[in-house]
């Protein structure tokens, strides 16, 4: 290819050898603009953080508030049908239905199960230990 109509002056000018100098003015201004806008950004981060928690926080309580509607209704039907189960007339006439009958009165028995007592609990009308059969000793004082 011919380089017709263009016409070359001088010699050609080689520039790897030249070093930039870096402009302390610019590394600083943009150490700067760096800094602001990490600023900015953090205060948006802390402007929204408390936001968005608080709305996360209210739509766990509107969970919580209709898990413990369901849980409630779900409790009152179960009571419902505890107390239709034990009613005493159904019971028997389940029991009727499967040949059971009372028992005779001289087969049946009434068993009393004595409740032990809380430690420090007494039964009405009873004394107190005596003073020296207690079980808590005074401190002792040394001199």
């Amino acid at each position: 290819m011919r380089d017709e109509g263009l016409l070359r002056l001088g010699k050609p000018i080689d520039n790897s050898g030249v070093v930039r100098e870096v402009d302390p003015r610019s590394r600083r201004e943009i150490v700067l603009m760096i800094l602001l806008v990490a600023l900015l950004a953090a205060g948006l981060g802390l402007y929204a953080w408390p936001a968005l928690e608080i709305r996360r926080a209210g739509q766990e309580g509107a969970l919580l508030d209709s898990q413990k509607d369901r849980l409630l209704e779900e409790n009152r039907k179960l009571r419902l049908e505890k107390s239709s189960l034990e009613d005493p007339a159904r019971v028997d006439a389940i029991a009727r239905k499967e040949g059971l009958s009372e028992p005779a009165p001289e087969r049946t028995f009434v068993i009393e199960v004595e409740r032990p007592l809380a430690p420090g609990e007494r039964v009405a009308g009873e004394k107190p230990p005596p003073r020296e059969a207690r079980t808590e000793k005074a401190p002792e004082v040394r001199p």
